[in-house]
């Protein structure tokens, strides 16, 4: 009889002990998990502050191009202007859409794949486009702005120099990026790319994941 009492007292013990520990890794994930949508708010906030910056181009790029109808090659410097805009508010919508799906109640490799596809989308989409974008957006910006005032840019020999600084940057850019990959930097361009917001909400499921095991 003692026998099965210990027993009992054993078995009850083992479950005392079971829910003690879930209740901790409830603990801990909840923690955690407040810290990662911390994490994350600098990457929302600027791509709130991009998808405004874009509403904004747009408005005055049409405004632009609608004033300056009888001058074709102004009209198609305004909506240079204009669709770089709306390039903005997409990629920031579609980044603000990778982060809300996000499931703080998913499990960790589910999460993982959340976050790995918000990454793959900064890293080899957006990253790639802003790069080769900004190396000539500057272009038809500068061509507006000046002719607002009534300056009008267009010259064979201003556009020359307009496009070889464009494509002499872009290569630039490119060899840096290649020179950090040859050098075994690669992770670090991705990581850049991503934003310490994503390898920040990475770190913490890797936690998450590291405690969970142990």
């Amino acid at each position: 009889m003692e026998l099965d009492e210990m027993k009992l007292a054993w078995q009850a013990l083992g479950r005392q002990l079971e829910r003690q520990n879930a209740l901790n890794q409830q603990l801990f994930r909840d923690s955690r998990m407040g810290k990662l949508r911390r994490g994350l708010r600098p990457l929302i906030w600027g791509q709130a502050l991009q998808m405004t910056i874009g509403v904004l181009l747009v408005v005055v790029a049409a405004a632009f191009w609608a004033g300056h109808r009888d001058v074709a090659r102004l009209v198609v410097c305004g909506l240079l202007v204009h669709a770089y805009g709306l390039l903005l508010i997409a990629f920031a919508a579609r980044v603000l859409y990778l982060v809300q799906r996000i499931d703080p109640a998913a499990p960790v490799v589910a999460i993982q794949r959340q976050l790995a596809d918000l990454r793959a989308w900064r890293v080899r989409v957006e990253a790639p486009v802003n790069l080769v974008l900004g190396c000539f957006v500057w272009i038809p910006v500068l061509w507006m702005n000046l002719a607002w005032y009534g300056v009008d840019l267009w010259s064979p020999g201003f556009m020359s120099w307009a496009v070889s600084s464009g494509l002499a940057g872009l290569a630039a850019c490119m060899l840096v990026v290649w020179l950090m990959r040859r050098a075994g930097l690669a992770r670090r361009v991705e990581d850049s790319s991503a934003g310490r917001s994503v390898q920040k909400a990475e770190a913490v499921l890797e936690e998450i994941a590291r405690f969970e095991r142990e």
